[in-house]
């Protein structure tokens, strides 16, 4: 019965990926799972699922599922950066992000690849390492308000 529509797993996925990037949660999670039930064993519909999940900052729902794309394709080089940008939203999984970004700008041909890891590693550097997070302005500017007694 589904084999008249196994044309259309790809348009399906582009969909799913167009409804994460148009904020439509629920379109996404429907077309996404159209597509898996065309073709159950290929990772697209889960990249789609992580990235509405990394869209969201639903960081370990996202990273649970860019972790079970590479157990099955471990050469996916664009989820293994989109991983490492997840990774890179938490704090406690930093050095992770930056061995996974590293491996990413060194063994990679892909350009978007390349500059999807550099573009993560200037924004650790630039606010995760170096800049004070939002939580920790808020923190200094209500401690800096209370005056002792």
């Amino acid at each position: 019965m589904l084999e008249k529509y196994k044309d259309d797993f790809l348009l399906l996925t582009e969909g799913g990926f167009i409804a994460v990037n148009q904020m439509d949660e629920e379109a996404a999670q429907r077309l996404f799972a159209a597509a898996a039930l065309l073709q159950p064993k290929n990772v697209l519909p889960k990249i789609g699922l992580g990235y509405l999940h990394l869209c969201k900052l639903e960081l370990k729902q996202a990273a649970k599922f860019f972790e079970e794309v590479l157990l099955v394709d471990p050469k996916n080089e664009m989820t293994s950066v989109l991983l490492g940008l997840t990774y890179s939203f938490m704090q406690n999984e930093l050095p992770r992000a930056e061995k996974i970004l590293s491996k990413a700008l060194q063994e990679s041909d892909d350009p978007l690849v390349k500059n999807l890891a550099h573009d993560t590693f200037t924004f650790i550097d630039k606010f995760v390492k170096k800049a004070p997070s939002p939580v920790e302005l808020q923190a200094q500017t209500v401690h800096k308000k209370k005056k002792p007694l």
